[in-house]
C-alpha cells in the first residue's frame, strides 16, 4: 500500500509538471505557429514580441507584432503593432457567433509603398493572402459576426513611400489615442471607423488611392 501510494504521489506530480508545462510553453508554440502561418500565407516577414491566449479567460493578447514589406517594396517595416487585445463571448462562440467584447489596437506606424511597377503593399497583400471580406470570412468558419462591443483604437504616424516617383511620399503623425467606438456591427461601421481616421490624416494628404469609400 505504501508503494501503491508513492507511485500515485509520483504520477500525480508528473502530471501537475506537465500541466504547468503546457500552460506556460503553450503561448511559445502558439506564437511560433501563428508566425509560421502568416509567412506562408503573405510571404512578408513576421515578428512577435510576445503572445498570450487566455487558458481559461477568453482573450487573446499580441505584443510588438511586426510586419515587414518584401523586397519588391524596400523591405521596411509594414505594421508595427505594439498591442492588440481581444476579449470575446465564450458562451456566443459556442452558439456559432463571434462576438468581440473589447478589442483594443494600438498601431503605430502603418508604411504604405507603391512599388516602381505601380502597385502598392496593401493591395498586393489581400491579393497574396487571398483575404476575404468579413462576411465571406464569417460564412467560411461557420460562425456569425456578432460585432465589437467596443473597440479602443489608437493610431500613430502612417507613411506613404512611392519608389517610383518619391517626391510624392510623406508621413503624417495622426496621434490617434484611446479613440473609443462602440457596438460595430457591421462593415458599414467599419467604414465609420477608416473614415474617421482619414479625415483625421487630413484629406488629400494620401491622395484618392489610399482614401476609403465615404460612408
Amino acid at each position: 500500500m505504501k508503494c501503491l501510494f508513492k507511485w500515485l504521489f509520483r504520477l500525480s506530480f508528473l502530471l501537475v509538471v506537465l500541466v504547468v508545462a503546457l500552460i506556460l510553453g503553450k503561448d511559445a508554440l502558439l506564437k511560433a505557429a501563428v508566425e509560421q502561418q502568416i509567412r506562408s500565407q503573405t510571404g512578408m516577414d513576421v515578428k512577435i514580441g510576445r503572445f498570450s491566449a487566455g487558458f481559461f479567460a477568453p482573450l487573446v493578447t499580441i505584443e510588438n507584432f511586426r510586419l515587414f514589406n518584401t523586397a519588391e517594396f524596400g523591405g521596411t517595416p509594414f505594421l508595427d503593432i505594439p498591442e492588440l487585445h481581444v476579449e470575446y463571448d465564450r458562451a456566443a462562440l459556442a452558439e456559432r457567433k463571434l462576438r468581440v467584447t473589447l478589442l483594443r489596437l494600438n498601431l503605430a506606424e502603418l508604411h504604405i509603398v507603391k512599388s516602381e511597377a505601380g502597385h502598392t503593399n496593401i493591395v498586393n497583400l489581400m491579393q497574396r493572402a487571398g483575404l476575404p471580406r468579413p462576411r465571406d470570412l464569417s460564412r467560411a468558419a461557420d460562425v456569425e459576426f456578432a460585432g465589437i462591443d467596443v473597440l479602443n483604437l489608437s493610431v500613430g504616424k502612417v507613411r506613404l513611400l512611392d519608389l517610383k516617383e518619391r517626391q510624392r511620399s510623406g508621413e503624417r503623425y495622426l496621434g490617434l489615442r484611446d479613440q473609443v467606438f462602440r457596438n460595430v456591427r457591421s462593415e458599414r461601421d467599419l467604414l465609420d471607423v477608416l473614415y474617421v481616421i482619414w479625415q483625421r490624416s487630413g484629406e488629400g494628404f494620401a491622395g484618392p488611392m489610399y482614401a476609403p469609400a465615404r460612408p
